[in-house]
């Protein structure tokens, strides 16, 4: 699987200077003034603004978020692809047994890096601060102010986890066999808590500065890494090799983002004193860190419960989890890209724009991850035999990890949830440690329902305890989001996703018709892919589920521009 706060908000009816930096055009509502000078007090907001009309984006900001959409999607299904390669090249080499278990015990640190420092932690803390930086132009000042303590810190943090590994492994795994390989291999990947934090930071900087080319690639940069690494090394270092790509991977995300970055701020001139910077204080860090690890402790976890288990079963709910989670991931791009849209409306007072734009990305991520997840459910055997099952991989850790993945998707909606909802919290850039405990009240779920269901289930026990976690985590968040952050309506929210569920529920039934009656993988799979594709939008739009229209709407039109070049195509010849 498994992607941080800034400075006190305005006060209500308050905005904050929002001029753009050369180069970079900021967002404006329609009739809003911008103040002549950054640093002049902002103008009170206009009476009736939180009523605008829910079609007030401007045609520019619309465009904008069409490229950026774009640009995020087409290089997050590129780097899911890649790592669907990557995944396909260790299962090949190395199977589904002790070897694998052992380093993928070492991604343990990866993995928690990713989440803390990536996607979630240094995210929610520092794309509010970049974005009011920006605004205010003093992104130089908090670089200068925030990014020699980060690599202190980062760097000290990488050594003591390459120091400890063998007490590492033990926390994880205490029940691993292959002991001394885990904790060789997790040497090398303790340098990925100093790559990967600065790969958060970078990508903060960028996303602040619309800026979303080079933050999208890096999960394609850190795959190829890690597949060149794996091919080009001796086949005698075994597993070790992925353990080192790992930590090339690292390296090449950090450097694929550091010229954009560089460019960006070289031609960004200050036009406020160095101090007039975003504060990122231990005030606004601890909720936003707080959260991101108890998200990524599920992992440690299921981890945990599954290393007295018999030898494979790590790797199985890997291999489940990784698959089954590509929805999840794809659907987040969007609220990736709105949220530094979403800080500045907070940041201004204009609560209904965030509303508005808040409403929109969930039931848009909704619809994405729910089709995946009537995918994964109707088809995951032949998912799994049709990416995994060669060399090493047979068809017993087919069978085992289709069994998985089936459990784990019914967690997915909760996860892309928790996902979009948590930047929701911190889009105010104040301290919030309401997200920190929903999510540690997912994992006490999570904790004591694997313990007993592993027990009773084995494997399967722990992804469900993983699906009960997150799903009660995301309806928490849910539930006090109107109170705490922007003001969305629950009850449409929770409608909407209602119906956009029984839709994926038709689209499940039909996906497993067509893969129970076809003969063959491949053609099972494409006919249970148009077919959930077609139930589920036929039901959607029947049940007036929300954005279920717009979404048909973009498909008839790209089929008619795709008609369109056809025929021009056709006529050209």
């Amino acid at each position: 699987m498994t992607d941080t706060t800034g400075p006190r908000p305005a006060a209500p009816g308050v905005r904050l200077p929002v001029a753009p930096a050369p180069g970079v055009q900021a967002p404006v509502a329609p009739g809003a003034q911008l103040p002549i000078a950054p640093a002049r007090l902002p103008a009170p907001a206009s009476p009736g603004r939180d009523a605008a009309a829910p079609g007030a984006e401007s045609a520019g900001a619309a465009r904008r978020f069409g490229r950026a959409a774009l640009i995020t999607a087409v290089l997050t299904a590129l780097g899911a692809l890649l790592g669907l390669v990557r995944d396909q090249v260790i299962a090949h080499l190395f199977g589904a047994g002790a070897e694998s278990d052992a380093f993928l015990v070492s991604w343990t640190v990866p993995e928690l890096s990713s989440t803390l420092l990536i996607e979630d932690g240094l995210a929610l803390i520092l794309v509010p601060a970049f974005s009011m930086a920006v605004a205010r132009g003093s992104v130089r000042a908090l670089l200068r102010r925030t990014l020699p303590t980060l690599c202190l810190v980062l760097g000290g943090v990488s050594l003591l986890v390459l120091a400890g590994a063998p007490w590492v492994v033990d926390a994880l795994a205490p029940g691993l066999p292959d002991h001394a390989l885990a904790v060789d291999c997790t040497r090398s990947t303790a340098t990925c808590v100093f790559t990967f934090g600065l790969v958060g930071y970078f990508s903060a900087a960028l996303r602040a500065h619309s800026s979303f080319l080079a933050p999208a690639a890096v999960y394609v940069a850190y795959n190829a890494g890690i597949i060149a690494t794996m091919l080009l090394l001796p086949a005698r270092l075994g597993v070790r090799a992925a353990a080192l790509g790992v930590a090339a991977g690292g390296v090449c995300m950090a450097a694929i983002q550091a010229p954009s970055l560089w460019r960006r701020v070289r031609a960004v001139r200050p036009t406020v004193p160095p101090g007039a910077v975003p504060g990122v204080g231990i005030a606004l860090v601890a909720p936003a860190i707080v959260f991101a690890l108890s998200r990524q402790a599920q992992v440690l976890v299921e981890r945990f419960l599954a290393s007295p288990l018999a030898a494979g079963a790590i790797s199985h709910l890997n291999y489940a989890q990784k698959v089954a989670q590509l929805p999840m991931v794809l659907s987040l791009m969007l609220c990736t890209v709105t949220f530094p849209e979403v800080a500045r409306a907070m940041a201004a007072g204009d609560t209904a724009a965030a509303r508005r734009r808040v409403e929109r990305d969930l039931a848009t991520a909704a619809i994405v991850v729910l089709l995946g997840t009537a995918f994964v459910i109707a088809c995951a055997p032949q998912i799994v035999s049709v990416l995994f099952q060669r060399g090493a991989f047979d068809a017993a850790d087919t069978a085992a990890t289709a069994s998985v993945m089936r459990v784990y998707a019914f967690g997915l909606l909760g996860q892309t949830l928790v996902g979009a909802l948590v930047r929701c919290y911190f889009s105010a850039a104040r301290p919030l440690w309401f997200p920190a405990l929903a999510m540690g009240g997912g994992l006490v779920l999570t904790t004591a329902s694997g313990a007993g269901l592993v027990r009773v289930w084995g494997v399967l026990g722990i992804a469900a305890a993983n699906a009960l976690g997150i799903s009660l985590t995301a309806v928490l968040l849910l539930a006090g989001l109107g109170r705490r952050s922007v003001p969305v309506r629950i009850p449409h929210v929770a409608a909407g996703l209602a119906k956009l569920s029984a839709a994926a529920g038709a689209a499940t039934v039909a996906g497993a018709l067509c893969v129970s009656v076809l003969p063959g993988r491949y053609l099972a799979l494409t006919a249970a892919s148009l077919a959930l594709a077609v139930v589920f939008l036929a039901a959607a739009v029947a049940l007036r589920a929300p954005e279920a229209d717009t979404v048909l709407a973009a498909l008839l039109r790209c089929a008619r521009s795709v008609r369109t070049l056809t025929r021009r195509l056709a006529d050209a010849r």
